[in-house]
């Protein structure tokens, strides 16, 4: 079974006193769903997940500058098909944080929002996409993790 390793990041960025998360969103084609997601992508041979984040960033949004935070990383599995085989596909998530707000969309896309987290929530519809934002959200904002 063919198995695809790709790694991303949730970005967001300050409005005065909130915090605003970028999505993207791809119209329904042969290999996926309509969905909003975060920016991400196929992980290059001799790539650190790092250096994939920020290239996969750059082609997918523009942003040039995107600062990791340390302390988030979590891991999604799922199955889909393509091209008549059933491919295991596993994506990291990082957290990181830019001042951009200009998106240069890249022909992957057709639209982006930077959005406030219960907009993302419903905007996402996919439970393990949901499970990394709540994640996310949750490691900014609570306990001895309070970032914000």
């Amino acid at each position: 079974m063919p198995k695809e390793i790709s790694y991303g990041a949730v970005i967001f960025r300050r409005e005065e006193k909130h915090i605003l998360y970028l999505l993207l969103y791809r119209k329904a084609h042969e290999h996926y769903k309509e969905m909003w997601d975060f920016p991400r992508g196929l992980i290059e041979k001799g790539e650190t997940p790092e250096e994939d984040i920020v290239r996969e960033v750059k082609e997918e949004t523009g942003i040039e500058n995107i600062k990791f935070i340390k302390g988030l990383k979590e891991t999604v599995k799922w199955f889909y098909k393509k091209e008549g085989q059933t491919v295991f596909k596993e994506a990291t998530y990082y957290l990181a944080e830019t001042n951009t707000k200009e998106i240069k969309l890249s022909f992957e896309h057709d639209d982006f929002k930077w959005c406030s987290y219960e907009e993302a929530l419903k905007l996402i519809k996919f439970s393990n996409t949901k499970s990394v934002l709540k994640k996310a959200n949750e490691f900014m904002t609570g306990g001895l993790n309070r970032f914000v």
